[in-house]
């Protein structure tokens, strides 16, 4: 099947399973959805094999664009002895790609192998953080705007964020999340942020404080100021200065004031406050999480004029469903929440459609 026909598939067989959910949960009242949840996780976990299977075997097109750096260069190191190289720069995944391809083992099963990884892990956190509602939790995340292209396109990236989920799911087991936190490191060295982000609001849990933070970032790149994208310049390796300081065109997307971005990263915090501060929703791991989206989300609009900066707002994207959704799930704070539920995830859909059909 040709490439370009992916995305079309995709989409649609999203937004069709997307629109069943919203119908059974828009009609339901708490208490007949309540009398009903068991913790059933095999119906969507087949989805999630069927999803990595499909992303993982998908074939060469110019599209996916990095997926085609990576078969380029696929075929260097066959016949080669393989050796762990400490010194890579994502030294999982990187010696990973090493392993297979001096196995001789077709590109084909390192992009599933990877895709099991993205979908596995976002199916996983999912499972542990939404036991009674894990099949419609799966179902938002991938219908996320950012989903299918770090499935296909940006994967290193993608596996390295699915892992950071997980770390997040293990919420109260230390040990368990310090394991996929490096895992997730391994994967990619970006992951710096999102684990500093994490580390900052284990120890300094103040929720109003990173919605300050959020706002004042926000009327810094109104202002259009870039002394702090210049200055986490300093501290990033080569390829992240080259993000960061590279404001041109010429990289192929968009650059400047990112209204759509802005309205799209807003959606989960306007959430939280509106559950935190209006109905009073008061959960420990919520806050946590919500305040790690914000600090991460918050360093990407002090960098939003840089070029790539997509793969800077990713950082925060990744968790940006479960962060929406989690209240109306996890949290009860009235009969309609999971009326309200529905309204959100067809929105977060309807996004998703109108950024992929319309504005791209």
């Amino acid at each position: 099947m040709p490439g370009s026909f992916y995305l079309p598939i995709y989409l649609t067989v999203i937004s069709l399973l997307t629109c069943v959910q919203y119908t059974y949960y828009k009609r339901s009242n708490y208490g007949f959805l309540a009398s009903r949840r068991v913790v059933d996780p095999v119906n969507s976990f087949l989805f999630a094999v069927l999803v990595g299977v499909f992303i993982g075997l998908r074939p060469q097109y110019w599209g996916f664009v990095d997926m085609n750096n990576y078969i380029d260069w696929y075929p260097v190191m066959w016949g080669y002895e393989f050796s762990f190289d400490w010194n890579a720069e994502n030294f999982l995944f990187d010696n990973l790609y090493s392993f297979m391809s001096c196995s001789g083992i077709h590109w084909h099963y390192f992009f599933l192998v990877i895709a099991f990884i993205y979908f596995g892990c976002m199916w996983y956190s999912c499972w542990k953080l939404f036991p009674y509602d894990t099949q419609v939790a799966f179902l938002t995340c991938l219908a996320a705007f950012s989903t299918f292209s770090y499935g296909t396109n940006g994967v290193k990236a993608g596996a390295a964020a699915s892992l950071f989920l997980t770390a997040l799911s293990y919420r109260r087991n230390l040990l368990m999340t310090t394991l996929f936190l490096f895992l997730s490191l391994g994967f990619h060295h970006s992951m710096m942020l999102p684990i500093g982000a994490f580390i900052l609001a284990y120890f300094y849990r103040n929720t109003k404080v990173y919605f300050l933070v959020w706002g004042l970032c926000l009327l810094m790149a109104a202002a259009h100021i870039t002394y702090f994208q210049n200055l986490l310049a300093g501290f990033s390796d080569e390829r992240g200065t080259d993000y960061l300081l590279s404001v041109g065109n010429d990289w192929g997307g968009k650059t400047g004031f990112r209204i759509d971005f802005i309205i799209y990263s807003a959606m989960p915090i306007l959430v939280g406050y509106w559950a935190i501060f209006r109905r009073g929703v008061r959960s420990m791991f919520y806050e946590f999480v919500l305040s790690v989206y914000l600090i991460t989300n918050a360093i990407w609009l002090l960098c939003m004029y840089a070029s790539f900066t997509n793969r800077i707002a990713y950082l925060s994207w990744s968790m940006y469903p479960i962060v929406l959704i989690y209240p109306f799930l996890n949290e009860n704070f009235g009969k309609d929440r999971y009326k309200q539920f529905a309204k959100v995830m067809l929105f977060h859909l309807l996004f998703t459609l109108f950024m992929e059909i319309v504005y791209y």
